[in-house]
């Protein structure tokens, strides 16, 4: 007893004397990482969890990364995932972009003490730009409150979801989804690797904005991705809507195939061996098809609802919610007059029930109705119809949240809204990485108090604990909390507007 009681002290000191040593070691060698936040937090950059997907890996599943020998710096991000300039507002801290892009970085706290429960962080930027390296969700804080914070790279754009009739082949009828299925891949070197990083493999929870929220709601759906994490955050979005469509693989084919053809490559070795930056300059070219996920037949064989209807979605506890003012471009010039015009024009004899709903009595009130229809149409009811489905079959716990507080304005966002991407700071406490931005003492203890909100979850399935307003289930009344510069929660006052877009929304709208 005495013998084996020793030999274990002995290889936990060695282990924590090699990691105080900003060093660990992965399946594929060791690295060395470096401090950051006043030595609070350290920081493993630019790991490879997949072989660059160059040369005949371009369009094909990720493969396993190559072993190195010594020990590989792991101080600098990894190149972002090759992409045009698709948002204005967003920063990149990594050197440019490449197609050798599959990447993650793990943050863990200066001192760990046992196993902590790990968050997996997916970018958001429409499955065609972001990276892992973008300021505003820096890993300096998150970890401070006992969790390791991992964040990826992904394939995006025609990289990530070009599915030709000849990748279809090639692929013996499955084709597409290379972006969803670098997030697994990344799962899966977590789920081997954040041991030695201090991290539980059996206590990861995926989390996302926007078009990572829709793949985190994809993710839950696809059976590869059970058992690699253990719950579910999503910001605004799920795939349970067109915004981000996923198509059926035959249909994709034909119009991915005849795309493809137009670049004058006549085989897929030809393809595969055009520049990157041709690739990239005719997919952005006027005309060109965009490209999202597919019912690809190995990631997905049905649409995302019909996998949760059935009840075949991950069981995982799910907390999900989206930002009062997501499309608030849509209130500009708005009238009475006009409102009411644009309610009969699309809604015809279900006009005035619309109006009940998104009313327009004054010209502040309709711009007001503008935005809330606008932010629900655009992308709160896919999240909200997400988490309905996972209330019903998912046998979990769910907790929703309407995020509310006004951001002052930045470099990059003018007027006083909360705005799509506007949490991703206040989650990640990292408010001081938003250009141009004055930030209140109610805007920097929201953050505080949803940091606290997330590492929570991330760590009991459970957003609630000492010195936070309490956040209610999502059970039989509807209660969702509200994050404000004063936190309230309650029943959904909502819900009439989403069982109102239930019956059907106008192919335009107002």
């Amino acid at each position: 007893m005495c013998a084996l009681a020793i030999a274990g002290l002995t290889m936990g000191l060695s282990a924590a004397v090699y990691a105080d040593g900003l060093k660990a070691k992965t399946e594929q060698g060791k690295v060395i990482g470096k401090t950051i936040n006043d030595g609070k937090v350290k920081a493993f950059l630019g790991l490879p969890y997949a072989a660059p997907p160059v040369g005949d890996l371009r369009w094909k599943a990720p493969q396993p990364p190559a072993k190195w020998k010594g020990e590989r710096d792991a101080t600098k991000y990894g190149a972002r995932c090759i992409q045009g300039r698709v948002f204005s507002d967003m920063v990149f801290q990594d050197s440019a972009p490449s197609e050798d892009c599959l990447y993650l970085n793990v943050f863990t706290p200066a001192n760990v003490r046992g196993k902590l429960p790990v968050m997996f962080w997916i970018h958001g930027g429409g499955y065609a730009g972001g990276s892992a390296s973008e300021p505003r969700h820096n890993g300096d804080i998150l970890p401070t409150k006992g969790v390791v914070l991992v964040t990826i790279n992904y394939r995006l754009g025609v990289f990530g979801f070009l599915a030709t009739s000849d990748l279809a082949k090639e692929g013996n009828g499955k084709a597409g989804n290379y972006g969803l299925l670098d997030m697994v891949a990344a799962l899966q070197w977590v789920k081997a690797n954040i041991g030695k990083f201090g991290g539980d493999p059996g206590n990861v929870t995926i989390f996302g904005e926007s078009a990572g929220s829709f793949a985190v709601s994809t993710l839950m759906a696809a059976a590869p991705a059970h058992g690699l994490f253990q719950k579910a955050i999503g910001e605004s979005g799920g795939a349970f809507s067109d915004l981000l469509p996923t198509a059926a693989l035959d249909a994709r084919e034909k119009r991915d195939q005849a795309w493809a053809d137009s670049l004058g490559a006549t085989n897929l070795a030809d393809l595969r061996a055009l520049p990157a930056e041709t690739v990239l300059d005719e997919a952005q070219k006027k005309g060109a098809p965009g490209f999202s996920p597919v019912i690809d037949g190995k990631l997905l064989t049905e649409p995302v609802p019909e996998t949760f209807a059935a009840g075949k979605q991950a069981h995982v506890p799910l907390l999900a919610g989206w930002n009062r003012d997501e499309n608030n471009g849509v209130s500009k010039d708005i009238t009475v007059e006009k409102w009411k015009a644009c309610a009969a024009e699309h809604f015809s004899d279900r006009a005035e029930e619309f109006l009940k709903l998104y009313p327009g009595d004054t010209d502040e009130q309709a711009a007001r109705s503008a935005i809330d229809y606008g932010s629900d149409s655009w992308i709160a009811f896919s999240t909200w119809k997400w988490i309905e489905a996972h209330r019903k079959t998912g046998e979990s716990p769910i907790y929703r949240y309407h995020f509310e507080q006004p951001a002052p304005p930045s470099k990059f966002h003018e007027g006083s809204f909360a705005f799509h991407s506007d949490d991703i700071e206040y989650v990640f406490g990292a408010l001081d990485t938003r250009p141009g931005a004055e930030w209140l003492p109610e805007n920097r203890r929201l953050s505080e108090q949803m940091v606290g909100y997330w590492t929570n979850f991330a760590r009991t399935g459970d957003p609630n604990g000492a010195g936070l307003p309490t956040w209610p289930k999502y059970d039989k009344d509807d209660s969702l909390i509200h994050l404000d510069s004063t936190i309230t929660a309650g029943p959904d006052t909502r819900r009439p507007r989403y069982e109102f877009l239930l019956k059907g929304m106008p192919a335009a709208r107002p």
